[in-house]
């Protein structure tokens, strides 16, 4: 899938950025260990720290606050910076729990992924069971899988 969407991303002419806060940069990493990549992947922001998501990634303060930094918000918000701060077509943003304990009152395994393109942003929030290790795999297929069937739609 991941040769499959530097493909597309190439043929359509396309870009894409990360913002990555559990994955620390796992889905850029992944997406430029393709042949080729280096004309489609603008490149990647990691936002471990929630004062980076705001500083880095331009995600509104007021939202952190108000939601903390695990919440389906968030991630559309790390996309839609990623995408402006990066000057790519896409922007990818992630943000979770890969455990072992919760944070801001959410339990390990949740992950919110936001893709944000030319035509608006989509947020999807999925569930993963296990250690670390496997949540944050669980989120970097996650979120490929968002862009991936976003890219099989017609330009």
């Amino acid at each position: 899938m991941v040769v499959s969407i530097i493909e597309a991303l190439r043929d359509r002419a396309e870009t894409v950025a990360t913002a990555e806060s559990l994955t620390a940069g796992l889905v850029c990493a992944t997406l430029t260990g393709v042949p080729g990549s280096s004309a489609v992947v603008r490149g990647g922001l990691i936002v471990y720290a929630t004062e980076l998501k705001a500083s880095l990634a331009g995600v509104d303060t007021r939202a952190l606050r108000a939601h903390g930094a695990v919440h389906p918000l968030i991630a559309e918000e790390l996309a839609a910076g990623a995408r402006r701060r990066c000057l790519a077509t896409w922007g990818l943003g992630l943000t979770g729990v890969a455990g072992p304990d919760p944070q801001d009152g959410v339990g390990p395994g949740t992950v919110h992924i936001g893709l944000a393109g030319p035509d608006g942003a989509t947020v999807r929030t999925v569930r993963a069971e296990g250690d670390r290790h496997a949540v944050r795999s669980a989120a970097v297929r996650g979120a490929l899988e968002l862009l991936w069937a976003r890219l099989r739609q017609p330009a």
